[in-house]
């Protein structure tokens, strides 16, 4: 499904359903060097089960168009700008990473737009590492191999996620560089981790929010670890935790375990 956002196509995976304003909706917001397919059981699942599904490609990135956001809070205005053009009043929220920070900063600017908010392998502050982040900027190749290392526990999902035997590693990084070549004219891998280091908003961003809050997190994750999502659950106003056995890249890893969550939360 394409939408026009902000002057500029946008794609956004449905789950192989039609939209229907009338049923309730769910978006589900990428991290860095993602797009819409990280996903897929999740989405898929929801639009099957009576909800709409929104899992857009940010700007810049694969099949929409537009300058990549340079910030959260320019991710942020996005998400809010999209359940405009889709002419949705309210939805629950669901960010993974750079999407997690996306999805609390939308709740907390528009806190009558946000039903629910999953925080999905999420940490505040979202500190990266000045080598990976340097590295990014200058060897972005040599970065993914860096990240997917970080972002990984296993080698091989449960059968739920790729298919038995699919080699994650692999899968994710042949996934990051696509999602780099597809705008020559950003490196949106650098853009991207700048501005989850950026980010200084996000205590006062999860004070401003006024919808019940649940937390995903992956008990091996080596990229965002489950106590540095400390200082947001704290300021939740309501929130409940899912610890699951998956890395940074849960839905994949843990596939069921991230769909159960959020099934019983978003009480689908």
């Amino acid at each position: 499904m394409d939408l026009t956002v902000n002057g500029h196509k946008t794609f956004c995976y449905t789950g192989g359903k039609p939209f229907d304003a009338a049923k309730p909706t769910v978006v589900f917001v990428h991290g860095v060097l993602n797009d819409h397919s990280v996903w897929i059981l999740q989405t898929r699942y929801f639009a099957h089960h009576g909800w709409n599904v929104l899992a857009p490609d940010l700007p810049g990135h694969c099949k929409s168009a537009g300058d990549p956001p340079k910030s959260v809070e320019e991710a942020a205005a996005f998400v809010i700008a999209l359940l405009d053009a889709a002419g949705v009043k309210q939805a629950a929220l669901v960010g993974h990473s750079f999407g997690s920070l996306t999805a609390v900063e939308a709740a907390a600017r528009a806190p009558e737009r946000v039903s629910k908010l999953v925080m999905v392998g999420t940490a505040y502050p979202m500190k990266v590492s000045p080598a990976l982040l340097e590295t990014s900027l200058t060897e972005p190749m040599k970065a993914i191999e860096m990240d997917n290392v970080f972002s990984h526990s296993t080698l091989a999902p449960p059968p739920s996620a790729l298919g038995p035997g699919t080699w994650i590693y692999g899968a994710s990084r042949a996934l990051k560089k696509r999602v780099l070549a597809s705008n020559p004219d950003v490196n949106l891998f650098h853009r991207g981790f700048k501005a989850c280091d950026d980010y200084r908003g996000g205590e006062e961003a999860m004070a401003g929010v006024k919808c019940p809050v649940l937390f995903i997190l992956g008990r091996r994750d080596s990229m965002t670890l489950p106590k540095m999502a400390a200082s947001l659950q704290a300021k939740a106003p309501t929130s409940r935790t899912v610890l699951v056995e998956g890395g940074h890249q849960m839905m994949a890893e843990a596939p069921d375990e991230v769909l159960a969550a959020l099934k019983e939360f978003l009480g689908a």
